[in-house]
């Protein structure tokens, strides 16, 4: 029984299998930056496998969200669960060590550097890391462009490059931030396939998205979010009985 249990525990701890496990949990999540208050006792749970998705307007909390779970807000106060170990006392560094991987809005990619050379950089959070040939198959336009610097990369290129980057770390659970604002739809369709394809292949996402049509198809669970509280929570089924909610929140 004992090495039963054991082997379940490795199981969970390498982020890929038993999905439906709890994976994230924010309970009662308020956030800061210096004196503002942003976040108003947020809760929300993210479940192993899933694609879930922040609805919600502009200025409503859902960047500050994320940022609050790798601890890059001034100051943040409640329960943040990752993998079973609470880590809302922890520094980013260590928070990233859990196996989590983050896009942020402006991509952040090094001007500087090849494109290649981006995907190199990054250090190992975690096992299981993509090698640059597997982020290859997954995005050819980034073989193509592998000597190209960042400057030079189209935007839907610099989204793919900064996506791509944080699956060469071995994180497990990646929190992307608006990964389709401004890009043409074919680049869009390309990452709504990148994101099927992580899905399948276990990993855990959670997305910040104004662009609901993209968003809409691929995750598993929503939450609506207003003035820095989660409104709303429901799950892909729902979603149709939940459309006269989402044009009031949202507009859509």
């Amino acid at each position: 029984m004992a090495e039963a249990l054991a082997a379940k525990g490795a199981a969970v701890n390498d982020g890929l299998d038993e999905r439906g496990v709890e994976y994230l949990r924010l309970t009662g999540v308020h956030a800061f930056y210096g004196e503002s208050h942003i976040l108003h006792g947020v809760d929300l749970t993210v479940h192993r496998g899933e694609v879930v998705t922040l609805l919600g307007r502009n200025g409503a909390g859902r960047t500050t969200t994320l940022k609050a779970i790798l601890g890059l807000v001034g100051r943040r106060s409640g329960s943040i669960m990752i993998n079973g170990r609470e880590s809302v006392a922890m520094p980013p560094y260590a928070i990233a060590r859990l196996g989590l991987g983050y896009c942020p809005e402006e991509r952040g990619i090094f001007s500087s550097l090849s494109c290649e050379e981006n995907l190199l950089l990054p250090p190992a959070v975690g096992s299981g890391g993509m090698s640059v040939d597997e982020i290859y198959e997954m995005f050819p336009n980034l073989r193509e462009r592998r000597a190209s610097q960042g400057t030079r990369l189209s935007g839907g290129e610099q989204q793919m490059l900064a996506v791509a980057r944080i699956l060469r770390t071995g994180a497990k659970l990646l929190l992307l931030d608006e990964i389709s604002e401004g890009l043409a739809p074919v680049i869009v369709q390309k990452l709504a396939a990148m994101i099927r394809t992580l899905k399948g292949k276990g990993y855990t996402i959670v997305m910040v998205e104004q662009n609901f049509r993209f968003a809409a198809p691929l995750a598993d669970r929503f939450y609506v979010m207003e003035h820095g509280r989660i409104v709303e929570g429901f799950s892909a089924a729902e979603l149709d009985a939940k459309m006269g909610m989402l044009h009031e929140y949202l507009g859509v």
